[in-house]
């Protein structure tokens, strides 16, 4: 009998997660969009994943403003993953740099640079660590508009 991981926050991932590395110019930024919106639409296809079109815009502009940031911010290759576990999406984002992002208060008057505040107020939870090489930012992102968390996000037995 095999055995099942089960993620840091005790939900079973399920699904096959999306791995891929990112390099080059900024079509980057796109590429990650549709990659996300694609393997969003197609746990929905192969396994009747619920997601609301809300919670796909917001992974979408979760993957934007994280993979923006470790273009601007890192030399070298960006690896974005992500995966559903439980009822989230995971976006994870690894680049070069071991700087780990602060966000800035909140300045009504300021010109850009509001990406990290973005995420962090439109994601579940928000994490950044410093890893051997660089750092690996995570967002979870809820799959359905319930407030309350209590869809698991999985198709019903």
């Amino acid at each position: 009998m095999g055995s099942v991981r089960v993620g840091e926050d005790g939900a079973v991932p399920y699904g096959r997660p999306l791995r891929v590395a990112l390099d080059g110019d900024g079509t980057v930024i796109a590429k990650a969009r549709q990659l996300a919106a694609g393997f969003l639409t197609q746990m929905q296809a192969d396994h009747g994943l619920h997601v609301s079109q809300r919670a796909l815009d917001l992974t979408q502009l979760v993957v934007s403003e994280l993979v923006t940031n470790a273009r601007k911010y890192a030399p070298g290759p960006i690896l974005l993953n992500l995966r559903i576990t439980g009822a989230t999406v995971e976006v994870e984002v690894w680049d070069s740099d071991p700087v780990l992002p602060v966000a800035r208060a909140a300045d009504a008057g300021r010109v850009g640079q509001h990406g990290l505040e973005i995420v962090m107020a439109v994601a579940q939870s928000f994490e950044a660590r410093r890893e051997p090489v660089g750092k690996r930012v995570t967002a979870r992102i809820t799959l359905t508009d319930d407030p309350s968390g209590s869809h698991t996000g999985c198709p019903p037995p």
